[in-house]
């Protein structure tokens, strides 16, 4: 599948305003299935420096500054990939004692994978949904995957452009809220009993709620299988229609574009999403 997007964000000041560095991750990241065709980024006003680098989780980061006051900035990401069919149950979860929750990661992995275990957003009523879910599915790691996905997916879905994901526990308290939401809460179960989760921000394709804005979904950390994506919008594991940004242990770090101004002006924001 051929995959063709463009992506425009502008912000506009009443009044003259001085841009402090903007940190943007709008460059996809590479899978095995997925390869990136081209990609074009497009400033206004000229930065005087685009400095790219991988950040601490694997992301690339792009960091732009600018020297001049400006009453706009907008940025344009174009992108073209390439994107294979997978099979995303293709694989064996080995050592074989993680085939069912909870589990512990093997020694060799484990230290790596706290920042994804932490469990400061996992309240107790969160666990316990997410146990009764893990009992219903047999124990079984992949049938609770599923389970919990197809759990949230039955929540009323609804459109939250700004601002954080709400608590977990208030996502599923209300059964409603955004994709950022859901992922939240996605990872708080996961996290709950014991399963690495990461936060994921992308694009896509195929649905057209989503279409034409960012979306979110949850990568999980399986023994054999790696890092494997489940997206509760949808309620499906995540196959070659979406398109990775970036993925971070911590939700707020995600933002596609992020960084200070200086000035005495407000702001506002928009932006445009099409799959060409």
């Amino acid at each position: 599948m051929h995959l063709h997007v463009r992506h425009e964000s502008e912000y506009t000041y009443d009044y003259p305003v001085a841009l402090g560095p903007q940190t943007l991750y709008l460059y996809p990241r590479a899978y095995p299935y997925q390869r990136l065709l081209s990609y074009e980024l497009t400033i206004d006003p000229e930065p005087s420096r685009i400095v790219r680098n991988i950040d601490v989780e694997g992301n690339v980061q792009q960091l732009v500054y600018f020297n001049h006051p400006t009453r706009h900035l907008t940025v344009t990401a174009e992108m073209q990939l390439q994107s294979d069919e997978f099979n995303s149950f293709d694989f064996v979860l080995f050592p074989f004692d993680t085939q069912r929750v909870p589990f512990h990661y093997p020694k060799s992995v484990e230290d790596l994978l706290q920042p994804y275990l932490q469990q400061v957003s996992a309240s107790e009523k969160v666990k316990q949904w997410a146990e009764n879910l893990a009992a219903q599915s047999d124990w079984q790691t992949t049938a609770f995957l599923m389970n919990l996905n197809q759990a949230i997916r039955e929540f009323t879905y609804e459109v939250r452009e700004l601002g954080a994901p709400f608590p977990p526990e208030q996502t599923l308290t209300l059964c409603k809220g955004s994709c950022r939401d859901y992922t939240t809460l996605f990872m708080a179960a996961c996290r709950s009993l014991g399963i690495a989760a990461r936060f994921v921000s992308g694009y896509l394709l195929g649905n057209p709620q989503q279409e034409h804005q960012l979306h979110a979904w949850a990568e999980v950390y399986l023994p054999g299988a790696g890092w494997r994506g489940f997206d509760p919008t949808e309620g499906s594991v995540v196959v070659n229609r979406h398109i990775f940004l970036t993925s971070t242990a911590k939700p707020d770090l995600a933002a596609p574009i992020s960084g200070t101004f200086s000035g005495h002006a407000n702001s506002t924001l928009r932006s445009e999403l099409i799959f060409l």
